[in-house]
């Protein structure tokens, strides 16, 4: 325990705080005392007290001011009223304005030692589950990315590896699973750390405003150019350019940004004269390129330039174990920016959101984490505050099998594996619980294009 943690006694009478100031000096701890608030305030803007014991009749400023104005300088700091006439209504008053305890003089010196001990082993406790978090914050977290998955890790590694590079990269995964949080750590990570980051989702805009958008256009270009406008490829330069949901782009689109990628020059819309710029492109997507370039939607040269590096993000139901360090991070965040005091997720929630399946992923947990917080009545998120999650789970698993041949069904199977795995055979064979062999006999057998 420490010993070392300050506690400041205020009270006027001389005789009562220099007996009390003993007592918990016998006990080892370090006190100060002050005859009035005024004193008391001074002393509190200089030390961080841990313990303030304040008696409630003051001349000047009471204990009820004067334990206000401490708590607005130290929040942290726990206090405990004295005062000779206890009374109902001036016991609910301390405590609403803020104060941990509320005692009666004559004080029981032993009574003040226990007191005192179990708040210092509460506030021991604080500290070392601050220390852990932080512990586990540096040893789980990158760049915003929480994780202990071994897959996550191996992603990171990658990120690192790859971070001062020009050569394009290609992040493919679900909606949700944080591909624009990789794409920031491999922007952050590396030599162009100090430049523009850009992201731009391809699939918000239209073909004519998304042009605009990534290659600026000229005076007069169409209706409404007032003046030259910069696109996001020149704001990017010597910098990163995050293109998210890349397989939305039209054609048009398609051919232009295989033109930047192959010599790092471009036109303006409604321009003559051709841009130079050093960007660094990092795409994304929640589609199988591989797939839509068969089926005559993406260009097989556009889709071989971008996918030079090739990173798959799991989805959150195949990284389970990263679930809790997840939600106690959106309840500490979340928390912090909306006001609310709930300490953390108890035992059988936790259960809950692990046996989830999570179809929205990252995104759709911290949703469901700011909707538990926002309706919590208590300082916990239990599993009752999930409870609509966990009706939603067993309504999704209650599905009909369709009426069709059983080849039918396995063939349906195997093509849900297949996307769900962005067309990795050994993983999908894998899910699937058979032989990639199998499988590719399976492939042949119902024709089916991966």
């Amino acid at each position: 325990m420490k010993k070392n943690w300050p506690i400041l006694v205020v009270d006027d009478e001389d005789v009562m705080c220099e007996s009390m100031a003993a007592w918990l000096r016998e006990d080892g701890y370090r006190v100060d005392t002050a005859p009035n608030g005024l004193k008391a305030l001074e002393l509190t803007k200089a030390t961080d007290y841990v313990i303030c014991f304040i008696d409630l009749k003051m001349p000047g400023m009471d204990g009820i001011e004067t334990m206000m104005e401490i708590r607005r300088i130290r929040p942290e700091a726990s206090v405990i009223i004295i005062t000779a006439y206890a009374t109902v209504d001036t016991a609910i008053q301390a405590m609403k304005e803020g104060a941990q305890e509320y005692i009666v003089k004559p004080c029981n010196p032993q009574e003040i030692s226990m007191l005192v001990s179990r708040i210092m082993k509460f506030r021991k406790l604080q500290s070392e589950n601050a220390i852990l978090r932080k512990k586990l914050s540096r040893q789980y977290r990158h760049h915003d990315i929480i994780t202990k998955n071994s897959r996550m890790q191996e992603i990171l590694a990658l990120t690192q590896d790859i971070a001062s590079l020009r050569s394009t990269v290609l992040i493919r995964g679900e909606s949700g699973t944080g591909k624009e949080l990789v794409a920031r750590a491999i922007h952050f990570s590396g030599s162009r750390a100090e430049k523009p980051f850009i992201a731009v989702s391809c699939a918000a805009l239209t073909e004519t405003l998304l042009e605009s958008e990534l290659f600026g256009y000229e005076k007069g270009a169409f209706t409404g150019a007032a003046a030259q406008a910069k696109g996001k490829f020149e704001l990017a330069d010597g910098g990163t350019i995050f293109l998210d949901e890349i397989g939305d782009i039209s054609g048009k689109l398609q051919a232009d940004l295989l033109r930047v990628l192959q010599e790092r020059r471009f036109y303006r819309v409604g321009g003559n004269e051709e841009v130079e710029v050093d960007v660094r492109i990092i795409a994304a997507t929640n589609k199988n390129l591989a797939e839509e370039v068969q089926q005559g939607r993406f260009r097989e040269d556009l889709y071989y330039r971008l996918n030079v590096i090739e990173i798959c993000l799991p989805p959150l139901r195949e990284r389970r174990e990263d679930i809790p360090l997840l939600a106690e991070h959106f309840v500490q965040r979340i928390c912090s920016e909306l006001g609310k005091d709930v300490g953390s997720i108890s035992g059988p929630a936790l259960n809950l959101l692990i046996a989830y399946d999570w179809p929205g992923n990252v995104r759709e947990l911290e949703n469901v984490i700011e909707r538990a917080i926002v309706t919590c009545r208590n300082g916990m998120l239990d599993d009752q505050d999930f409870a609509w999650l966990q009706k939603q789970a067993t309504h999704s698993q209650n599905w009909e099998v369709p009426d069709v041949p059983l080849d039918e069904l396995e063939r349906r199977a195997i093509i849900a594996a297949l996307e769900r795995k962005h067309g990795n055979v050994k993983e999908a064979s894998s899910a699937l619980g058979i032989d990639r062999s199998t499988l590719y006999d399976k492939l042949k057998r119902y024709a089916i294009v991966h």
